[in-house]
């Protein structure tokens, strides 16, 4: 952590763009997701705070879920609705 203490700003973007740089398109835009999230997350975390505690606990849920593998991937739900719902 002292590394990166010691590190300017601009030495540390340039660390971070060369990492990015690097990724597979599937990978960048799940950063990028995580990025607006992040930055998201960090100016109003209210609506959080007006959730019952069920719907806390369903998103916990939810979540450790998709942690232990048990999720369907985004791709696979939109192809099933676009062929249940396509006029073909």
């Amino acid at each position: 952590m002292n590394k990166l203490i010691a590190m300017t700003v601009s030495d540390l973007k340039l660390r971070i763009f060369r990492k990015i740089d690097t990724l597979e398109k599937n990978k960048l835009e799940e950063f990028y997701g995580i990025l607006l999230n992040y930055i998201n997350g960090q100016k109003d975390i209210t609506d959080w705070n007006k959730l019952s505690t069920s719907q806390k606990q369903g998103i916990l849920d939810a979540v450790e879920e998709i942690d232990s593998g048990k999720g369907i991937q985004n791709n696979k739900v939109v192809d099933k609705f676009r062929k249940k719902y396509s006029d073909g």
